[in-house]
């Protein structure tokens, strides 16, 4: 006779299995970044900083025969490297040595120019949406911008990849500054330094998700919860003058943080792979935000944006299938989708193995055609963004 199956706890299980996990990763962290668990950045190339710097290599090669600004390390075959301060050094110095008609180096925005927020969002996993924004936020602070990432994912994969683990790091997240009762703090002291000069984190943790449960109680107790689409922009605006750009990597769903986010938004980047299942999913989604957003709208809420961009990520070009999805997108959606897409690649999710990005991952760790692609990709993705985020300002 069969023998039945054993009950057990489930609660018990689901917090015993959770916990071991999170130790284990926490080992992980703290073996790959000892001695304190926080990440460091690695040197960049000569080639990567005159990209960056929007310079020749043979210019910054003068200018080191010169001994004219910083002195980069030197490296087999006499190669030079710089750090990322160092590369800040530069962009001083450049800007200093410049003429009046010559074009900037330093390229915070102005005080014409209004703080640009970026959401990135769809609500089906495996979009792409939490790498999108972890290397669009980096690539920023490395073209010299002030940049704030707010990670708005109770689950925190965004934080991660910044090196912070909530559970042990015991940090703050968005909701101690939008919550309702008396325990709420100042958004400037919730904000985290990251590994990249001039990029700070707003890190996420479960608590994130008690938003969603205090705003129904709070719409019935009072007028803030009636207005909760208020209080996201009202705590980027507490430290706006610190930054230039603010990208938010929201909730795979649709509720009440996404909403607050989006009243907030300037820009809206919406990932999408080429699927027709996923294409399926972002027409559901897009239906539900825009009857939401309207709401919103009729409620007071100012939801007038600079741009929205569709980005198609994970994208392979000799597939012929998702080569016809990208057409049959195109041909709906004509200028709004990004003309460059992130390519599916081994080096990004390799990297994010070991919660990295390519910006942080050394060239070395792959193959150099793979690499080069990858990263390719990226900064044109990148790029494209910061364009736009420029055309907004008014910039050439």
């Amino acid at each position: 006779m069969p023998v039945p199956l054993p009950n057990f706890d489930f609660d018990e299980k689901l917090l015993q299995q959770g916990q071991e996990i999170s130790l284990k990763l926490d080992r992980l962290r703290r073996e790959k970044f000892p001695p304190d668990a926080k990440k460091s950045l690695r040197t960049f190339t000569m080639s990567e900083v005159s990209y960056f710097l929007g310079v020749t290599p043979g210019y910054l090669k003068k200018l080191d025969l010169q001994a004219r600004g910083p002195k980069p390390q030197l490296g087999g075959g006499g190669r030079r490297y710089y750090s990322a301060e160092q590369m800040q050094e530069l962009r001083v110095f450049l800007d200093r040595s410049r003429r009046g008609s010559s074009k900037p180096y330093l390229v915070h925005r102005q005080a014409s120019e209004k703080l640009q927020v970026i959401a990135v969002v769809n609500f089906k996993g495996g979009s792409g949406k939490t790498t999108t924004a972890a290397h669009l936020a980096q690539y920023l602070a490395l073209r010299g911008h002030r940049v704030l990432a707010v990670d708005l994912d109770p689950q925190g994969s965004l934080s991660a990849l910044y090196g912070y683990q909530p559970e042990f790091d015991g940090n703050r997240s968005m909701y101690d500054a939008i919550r309702y009762d008396g325990k709420r703090v100042p958004l400037a002291d919730i904000l985290a330094p990251t590994n990249f000069l001039g990029l700070d984190v707003v890190p996420a943790n479960l608590e994130l998700q008690e938003f969603e449960y205090d705003t129904p109680i709070a719409m019935q107790s009072g007028t803030d919860g009636k207005r909760f689409y208020m209080r996201f922009g009202g705590a980027l605006k507490e430290v706006q003058d610190r930054y230039d750009i603010v990208v938010v990597d929201c909730p795979p769903h649709l509720g009440y943080l996404t909403l607050s986010a989006m009243t907030a938004a300037t820009a809206v980047l919406v990932t999408v792979h080429p699927q027709m299942l996923d294409l399926m999913s972002m027409s559901q989604f897009l239906q539900m935000l825009g009857s939401l957003a309207r709401t919103v709208k009729s409620a007071g809420g100012d939801l007038s944006m600079d741009w929205l961009r569709y980005l198609i990520t994970r994208y392979e070009p000799t597939d012929i299938p998702q080569s016809q999805m990208l057409a049959f997108m195109q041909s709906m959606l004509a200028d709004d989708i990004l003309p460059v897409q992130m390519l599916k690649s081994t080096a990004i999710s390799d990297a994010g193995l070991t919660k990295q990005t390519l910006y942080e991952i050394d060239r070395a760790a792959f193959g150099r055609e793979t690499y080069d692609r990858a990263i390719a990709s990226v900064n044109g993705v990148n790029g494209a963004i910061l364009d736009l985020v420029h055309a907004a300002w008014g910039r050439a």
